[in-house]
């Protein structure tokens, strides 16, 4: 007796709930055969394996643990669609890809899914389908527990005394004074140079992805901080072909359970591992909010 039936049978529900319950519990093949004749949905079940475009270099997004495997935050994601595709979240081919690569690789259908830290925009909406967002990632700050200026408010009242590093480009600059106006900038020519010059004590601050601030602080609180400010938000979603309504909506649904509905522990346990925080509890019974 699976857990919605039990529960609809402690509720009174009884062999009509138990009943409805077990209807909605499809195999791959009775729901292949539910699919549009082109659709992905049944090439996917079909052939008992998700393929998945990613990466494998972006902690906490896409890397190799100790052993060489892939994990990170999006490869959680892939989990998800394969436990929903075949109840097995083993079953994936992973594609390791550069993020050059993303779009073109879908649009051949070279992989049935993107999950590669991609942000949702409308100019990439014109090329691929996105699902629905998975993660709100933006700039963040990211200090040193030495740092004279621990939080953010100290750091606005240092005004032209905090020195902040950031990755050397065009909007450098701009992107260090939304957070911190008066700031003194210091473009470097890698990430790797904006973090030691944090730990160094030759920067206050550092602007960087939001996520990475997580999943530093989490890694190595010893040489990391987070002084409370991240700015500037952006969606991250998987993506796939345009034209295939069954497959995206599909998606799209497996996601849901998974972020919000009764299958959730997957994603509340990578939403740990990599970004040190529980998922916030807003899944209550009642008004759907997703």
């Amino acid at each position: 007796m699976d857990n919605t039936t039990q529960r609809r049978n402690m509720l009174g529900l009884g062999a009509a709930g138990a009943v409805l319950a077990a209807g909605t519990l499809l195999d791959a093949h009775r729901a292949a055969a539910q699919a549009a004749p082109a659709s992905l949905l049944r090439t996917v079940l079909d052939r008992g394996k998700l393929i998945v475009g990613t990466g494998s270099t972006n902690p906490p997004w896409h890397f190799e643990d100790d052993k060489g495997k892939l994990t990170g935050m999006d490869i959680a994601m892939a989990r998800i669609l394969a436990k929903g595709l075949f109840d097995d979240e083993t079953k994936v081919e992973y594609i390791r890809q550069d993020p050059a690569a993303r779009i073109p690789n879908i649009t051949t259908g070279k992989v049935d899914v993107v999950c590669q830290f991609m942000t949702i925009s409308p100019a990439r909406a014109q090329l691929v389908a996105f699902s629905r967002p998975y993660y709100v990632e933006g700039a963040a700050l990211i200090t040193s527990p030495k740092s004279k200026y621990p939080t953010y408010k100290d750091l606005a009242a240092a005004g032209t005394a905090a020195r902040v590093s950031v990755l050397q480009n065009v909007d450098a600059d701009d992107l260090v004074h939304q957070a911190l106006p008066q700031a003194q900038v210091l473009q470097l020519d890698s990430q790797a140079n904006v973090f030691q010059a944090v730990t160094a004590g030759r920067a206050d601050a550092g602007v960087v992805d939001a996520s990475t601030v997580k999943w530093l602080v989490k890694r190595d609180p010893n040489a990391y901080a987070d002084p409370g400010h991240a700015y500037q938000s952006q969606l991250y979603g998987a993506a796939v072909r345009q034209g295939d309504p069954d497959w995206l909506q599909w998606v799209n649904t497996c996601f849901s359970v998974g972020m919000y509905g009764h299958q959730t522990d997957i994603y509340d346990a990578a939403f740990m591992e990599f970004f040190g925080e529980k998922v916030p509890p807003v899944r209550k019974p009642g008004f759907p909010y997703i």
